[in-house]
């Protein structure tokens, strides 16, 4: 029999002791009952009630967390990721923190810059144990944001793995996968310091630019009918 309790249990990053998370967990899976349903229902609530928002990146235990990502009302790919994490943990479903290298071939013109690249070095998505496998969920982009940039948002339902595009809506390249770095119990944090700090030192600078108005500006230059921005 397969030991789920490391999958289970709560860490300093996957939170789920904490009441704040368990208590927004036991709200949003509403009536459903079965783990899968459950599951579905935490998806959708962490995809859309917390906004993606790459420019505020903290990289500490606390900045990780699934309770600071409650608390903020935003998140990006990792710690929304944990914050589902750590909500299925809650109900009693096995989840952990997968990690992957993408390039994403839409995106802000400040988030290029300050990235250099336009690869996503250890980006975040949850594995989740459901029906005697493994599925994959990724929470990160909220429906506003898909609609803003035209992309296909994210479905989950809880038996195929709901993992990113190639193609956005106009049928240009969005995301492509480069390498799948494992799912793991807890978030390797000294590890993810490791990336950032060698591929993205400005990412880490406080910043007062704002994610949602840059996103508009974005919207705007990859209109119907307008040139693309890559």
């Amino acid at each position: 029999m397969t030991d789920f309790h490391q999958a289970l249990r709560p860490t300093a990053v996957i939170d789920s002791d904490a009441p704040i998370v368990q208590d927004w967990a036991r709200t949003h899976v509403g009536n459903a009952s079965t783990p899968q349903e459950q599951a579905i229902h935490l998806f959708y609530a962490v995809r859309d009630q917390f906004r993606y928002d790459p420019y505020r990146i903290d990289l500490s235990v606390r900045g990780m967390s699934a309770s600071r990502v409650i608390e903020s009302g935003f998140g990006w790919c990792i710690p929304k990721a944990v914050l589902l994490a750590a909500a299925c943990r809650v109900m009693g479903i096995p989840a952990r923190i997968g990690l992957a290298d993408v390039r994403n071939h839409l995106s802000t013109a400040r988030l290029r810059e300050q990235m250099g690249t336009d690869v996503f070095y250890r980006h975040g998505y949850t594995a989740i144990h459901l029906a005697g496998q493994w599925v994959k969920a990724t929470p990160a982009f909220n429906i506003e944001l898909c609609q803003k940039l035209r992309l296909h948002p994210l479905e989950f339902d809880g038996v195929s793995d709901s993992i990113y595009h190639p193609f956005d809506l106009s049928g240009q390249r969005h995301m492509e996968y480069l390498a799948m770095h494992g799912e793991h119990d807890d978030l390797p944090l000294v590890e993810l310091r490791e990336i950032f700090a060698t591929h993205y030192a400005q990412l880490l600078v406080t910043t007062e630019a704002d994610w949602l108005a840059d996103v508009e500006r974005e919207a705007q230059l990859t209109a119907p009918g307008q040139a693309a921005t890559d």
